[in-house]
């Protein structure tokens, strides 16, 4: 009995040492720009987006928000409109500004410090 509580303990150390509560950072208000339309002069769209972020980094991701919701307007006002308007091209964008997000956080902080970026709203025009 003891030789398997041995056991059982040894492999529950490890799931709790690593376990990190995570908090979500939404940008307020909703993201609302512009992107490339071909039948158009322009198109738009509105998104919400949500960063998910150890609990212990919030005020840290928070305080560099300007910075990391300019670079997401930045992306999508460069996409074209079969992009913005396609499942699998929203996949790509909600990718390439997690990458950007990261890398940007990366550089001001030396860590990602996000786990995901999540477009959880998503409306165009």
């Amino acid at each position: 009995m003891l030789k398997y509580l041995l056991v059982i303990s040894c492999l529950l150390i490890p799931l709790t040492s690593q376990s990190s509560n995570y908090a979500y950072y939404g940008f307020e208000p909703d993201i609302v720009t512009n992107y490339v339309a071909v039948r158009k002069n322009l198109g738009y769209v509105r998104l919400t987006v949500e960063l998910m972020v150890p609990s212990e980094s919030i005020d840290i991701v928070e305080h560099h928000s300007p910075l990391l919701r300019d670079a997401i307007i930045d992306i999508i006002g460069k996409q074209p409109e079969e992009k913005v308007k396609s499942i699998k091209g929203r996949s790509e964008i909600q990718l390439k500004c997690e990458e950007k997000v990261k890398a940007l956080l990366v550089k001001e902080t030396g860590q990602p410090l996000i786990k995901k970026l999540l477009f959880t709203q998503w409306l165009d025009n």
